[in-house]
């Protein structure tokens, strides 16, 4: 049942003051539908945070969007019609518009829906209670499972029965453990649901049915979040963790992003993912090849005893810097304040030798030399002339 909520958002709100959106809900409500504004967007500005995608609710079924948009000489766009979803076109602006769903059966994987007109089915569906909020084109909130309270105690809760949430799609596991990481209240813990967390603990089989690409995606979004430590380490104790990434242990990625915002670093999930170690990351979560080079390189190189100079020829400054973070922390060591300049500094280098700097050389002999020679070099912080280089 629908439950409108005296809690209201400012009409300033960025999604409600947009004309186009206001367009949008006129169309609907104009022919007797519902429709909300639903999910991301609604939970950061109940949060206070920034503004999430902008996703579209009604109770309109999608030929009946498509038509009503036609009418108005708008684009519709059968984006996922056959979930629900229709993109429309209003004044320029993409809009999703999803209709009503309830789920017919699960498989742990992927659900049959069927389209619906009861909000409070909708909602039944979806996730965490911080993501069962919609608003009204004018900031009237509806709150049909009561997750408000959740979204302003920064509180990641399972809708409903949370065992039976997992079991439709196990990803959530992943999934609760990333809304963690960005929205809950990390203070004891108290922003991550003890009966969610029990209904992960009996749910870890379920994480062996999920596609690696599907796992992969989630653990770096996960790791992408400003402060993912409290959250690894949950994982790690509830054996999540070991379960994704087998030989991970979250003990240096708290040092690794304390150690990052000092040096004014961004996340980097891909270095985070290196602080996390383990057996066979690439192969356990799919990774790009551009994303496993990149693995390999900070782990190789965060091992060598290569000054920042020399890290930062062959990394570039951003991963040369994650780099000898890693480096640092594995080795309970300091990192030098000027280790950004030196590493800016090793990355506009060039390496002073040519092929044709040894002529008497050529073929896989002259590679060896310049490889040598190119040893040399870095190791002496690339401190060594063209001429020392070429005496040697």
């Amino acid at each position: 049942m629908d439950r409108p909520n005296k809690f209201e958002l400012s009409p300033q709100t960025g999604f409600l003051c947009d004309p186009a959106g206001q367009e949008l809900f006129e169309l609907l409500e104009s022919s007797g539908h519902q429709i909300f504004f639903v999910g991301g967007c609604v939970r950061n500005a109940v949060m206070g945070l920034g503004q999430s995608d902008i996703d579209v609710s009604t109770s309109a079924e999608p030929q009946e969007v498509i038509k009503l948009a036609k009418l108005k000489g708008m684009r519709a766009i059968p984006t996922g019609i056959d979930y629900g979803t229709v993109t429309l076109i209003v004044q320029g602006k993409s809009f999703e518009i999803t209709t009503f769903r309830k789920d017919v059966s699960t498989d742990g994987r992927r659900a049959v829906v069927e389209f619906s007109a009861d909000i409070a089915e909708d909602a039944a569906r979806r996730d965490f209670t911080m993501n069962a909020l919609y608003v009204d084109r004018h900031g009237v909130l509806h709150d049909p499972l009561g997750g408000l309270s959740d979204a302003l105690e920064r509180r990641v809760r399972f809708i409903q029965d949370p065992d039976q949430r997992i079991r439709e799609d196990y990803l959530r596991i992943l999934r609760f453990f990333r809304f963690s990481a960005y929205y809950a209240d990390d203070i004891d813990c108290n922003g991550r649901d003890l009966e969610s967390l029990t209904a992960i603990a009996s749910n870890l089989d379920g994480l062996e049915k999920l596609s690696m690409e599907r796992v992969g995606a989630e653990t770096l979004n996960l790791l992408s979040a400003p402060d993912p430590v409290q959250s690894l380490a949950v994982m790690e104790t509830v054996g999540v963790l070991q379960r994704i990434l087998p030989g991970a242990k979250a003990d240096f990625l708290g040092p690794f992003v304390h150690l990052e915002t000092m040096m004014g670093a961004q996340p980097d999930p891909i270095a985070r993912l290196a602080a996390l170690g383990g057996f066979e990351l690439d192969k356990h979560l799919r990774l790009s090849r551009s994303q496993n080079k990149k693995l390999k390189e900070i782990s190789e190189y965060s091992a060598s005893t290569l000054g920042p100079k020399a890290i930062g020829y062959l990394c570039g400054p951003e991963k040369g810097l994650s780099t000898l973070i890693l480096r640092a922390v594995m080795s309970d060591q300091s990192l030098s304040i000027d280790a950004n300049y030196l590493i800016e500094e090793g990355s506009h280098a060039t390496f002073p030798i040519l092929a044709s700097d040894l002529p008497s050389l050529s073929g896989p002999s002259l590679g060896q030399r310049l490889k040598l020679l190119k040893s040399t070099w870095l190791a002496t912080e690339l401190k060594k002339s063209k001429e020392e280089l070429l005496k040697q």
